[in-house]
């Protein structure tokens, strides 16, 4: 970056929703005579290219924030950094349409017809190797993210043996059994979730924790989330009236992608349930993506420290885009690995 467009950068970092007419106004100050409307526009566009910035809004209304730095983020102790609200945001929704663009979108639609084609050329027998195979990683891999210790190995065993790893808690195999079961329904009924309910998102998280003694429906009692400062909200009539407007917001998108995306997130986010969000946040998710022919996630190389650094920086600053990359990271991989 020359000094202009790092002014640029610094401004809109120190003044979260800035918009263009503000940017002038202080290059004006201070680069004077370097300060056209097109030389600002161009520099801005730089910005966004090197995603050193992200924009919100559109026309007249467009404002711009600095993108975060990651790992200079959570150097910070959880009680010393600054969260853009402590509490749910209620106005988040603005802020969560387009999180995917169209060139993003395209890429992954001609992925996505790989997997149709492929799918369509799979014996029976194949086909259900390919579902088994991946039920397996993703029981594994949703579980280990929730601190599951079972092994890959330990995980096909159980779920085509049903031997339980010795060692472990009976709730380990539990809760691996139980994302087979809603695995097992998503990919039996998937034009189910074509619409989207708050009562289909109850069914499968009542499938993701039975037998744990973990409560079902929404909760009535406050939570905290490990890690942060962000707290979910408490009251029962809100939490409901969040899933819906959720459910109502999902489907008016009309991008598959943008819909299981926008699940996982903000179900994680709402938190409507005493435990098991993320893992019901990822099944729906995936749910949602078979609903529409699309290829569903095992999440399977993901770390679960940076899957946990993205819902962190979702809590606390409404930023999608970490967790975008793993999204989308995760969307290719599966079209590659399975089927």
């Amino acid at each position: 970056m020359n000094k202009r467009q790092n002014a640029i950068y610094e401004f809109i970092k120190d003044n979260p929703g800035s918009t263009r007419s503000a940017v002038a106004d202080y290059i004006s100050k201070i680069h004077p005579g370097k300060n056209s409307r097109p030389t600002i526009l161009r520099d801005i566009d730089l910005l966004l290219t090197e995603e050193k910035i992200h924009k919100s809004g559109s026309g007249r209304g467009t404002v711009y924030f600095a993108n975060i730095d990651v790992e200079a983020y959570f150097a910070i102790e959880p009680d010393k950094r600054k969260l853009k609200s402590e509490n749910f945001n209620f106005d988040i929704w603005a802020d969560i349409r387009n999180m995917l663009n169209s060139n993003e979108l395209a890429e992954l639609d001609l992925l996505n017809e790989q997997y149709r084609k492929n799918i369509s050329e799979l014996s029976p027998a194949s086909l259900k190797r390919e579902i088994e195979r991946l039920t397996i990683e993703f029981a594994w891999k949703s579980s280990k993210i929730e601190g599951n210790t079972y092994t890959l190995l330990d995980t096909e065993r159980l779920i085509k043996e049903k031997i339980e790893a010795e060692g472990n808690d009976k709730s380990e195999a539990i809760m691996i059994l139980n994302h087979k079961t809603a695995v097992d329904f998503i990919f039996d009924q998937p034009k189910l979730f074509e619409n989207l309910t708050a009562a289909k998102i109850e069914h499968v998280h009542k499938l993701l924790t039975g037998d744990l003694e973990i409560g079902a429906g929404i909760r009535r009692k406050r939570i905290g989330i490990t890690g942060t400062n962000y707290s979910p909200l408490d009251n029962q009539f809100q939490i409901k009236e969040a899933l819906e407007k959720l459910t109502s917001f999902i489907n008016e998108l009309k991008h598959p992608l943008e819909k299981a995306l926008a699940a996982v997130l903000m179900i994680s986010y709402i938190q409507p349930f005493e435990d098991g969000n993320k893992r019901t946040a990822r099944t729906i998710g995936n749910a949602i993506l078979l609903a529409f022919n699309y290829c569903p996630l095992s999440y399977r190389s993901v770390d679960e420290i940076e899957y946990k650094k993205g819902m962190l920086l979702f809590y606390e600053q409404n930023d999608f885009k970490y967790f975008r990359k793993i999204f989308t990271e995760q969307f290719k991989m599966a079209v590659e690995k399975y089927f």
